[in-house]
């Protein structure tokens, strides 16, 4: 059977794993084709080494000789991501964007509404931008949502009302309305407003908004696997120097 071949630009570096002497299977994060494992000869060498870094953009010449065989990556470097400029959060931050990467998504799957968000993360990091929290956690919500396992925020449970929207049901994944959901709040959890579009994502808010999306990442999707448990591991060190 003939090879072929295809041009993937841009792409995310997300996993790097060692393969011989010289080589590495790498996963690379793209629009059009998601996510994408691929053999890079010369890989732990001089030259790519610095190319393969976790967060870097490139661009990938993917050659697939027989279906289902794992592809072999010629890759051209289009940005490095300097989140080691930039401390111990910068470089977190770039750890869990990988990981979250690799352990949530499946291989070979576009991402359209995903890839812009994970790109823009990893620039937030390389670009040392101090407050990168209200994006994760739209974009933890939006993985929910491509996951098949998303928060319907347009009404409350209880009441149909859609206005004055305070907390999530941990059990219908619903909005419930402050008056419908006070006298059970201990066990709700709270709806920050810019998820909404209403006030500001400050500190709290967004401090909520992460607690919100990890309880669900957490409960129905980061456990069982190895890689899972890496992940919330990461995410922990994150929010960890996010929010001290």
């Amino acid at each position: 059977m003939m090879a072929t071949m295809i041009r993937v630009e841009p792409a995310l570096v997300v996993a790097v794993a060692p393969h011989g002497e010289h080589a590495v299977v790498a996963r690379f994060l793209s629009s059009d084709q998601g996510l994408v494992a691929a053999y890079v000869q010369g890989g732990r060498g001089r030259k790519l080494r610095p190319v393969l870094q976790l967060g870097n953009r490139v661009a990938l010449d993917l050659v697939t000789k027989t279906p289902g065989q794992l592809a072999f990556a010629t890759v051209h470097p289009l940005g490095p991501n300097l989140a080691l400029l930039h401390g111990p959060a910068a470089m977190a931050l770039v750890d869990y964007l990988a990981s979250l990467a690799t352990a949530c998504l499946p291989e070979g799957e576009s991402q359209p509404r995903l890839f812009p968000m994970f790109d823009a993360l990893f620039g937030a990091a390389g670009a040392g931008v101090a407050e990168p929290g209200p994006a994760l956690v739209r974009l933890e919500l939006a993985l929910l949502a491509e996951l098949g396992i998303g928060l319907d925020l347009a009404s409350c449970a209880a009441t149909g009302a859609t206005s004055d929207l305070a907390y999530v049901s941990p059990k219908s994944r619903q909005a419930v309305s402050r008056g419908a959901g006070l006298p059970w709040a201990a066990r709700l959890l709270p709806l920050p407003g810019f998820l909404l579009g209403q006030g500001e994502a400050d500190a709290a808010a967004t401090r909520d908004g992460l607690a919100l999306t990890g309880h669900f990442l957490g409960r129905d999707v980061l456990q069982g696997s190895t890689m899972a448990k890496r992940c919330w591991t990461a995410r922990e060190r994150l929010l960890g120097l996010l929010l001290r």
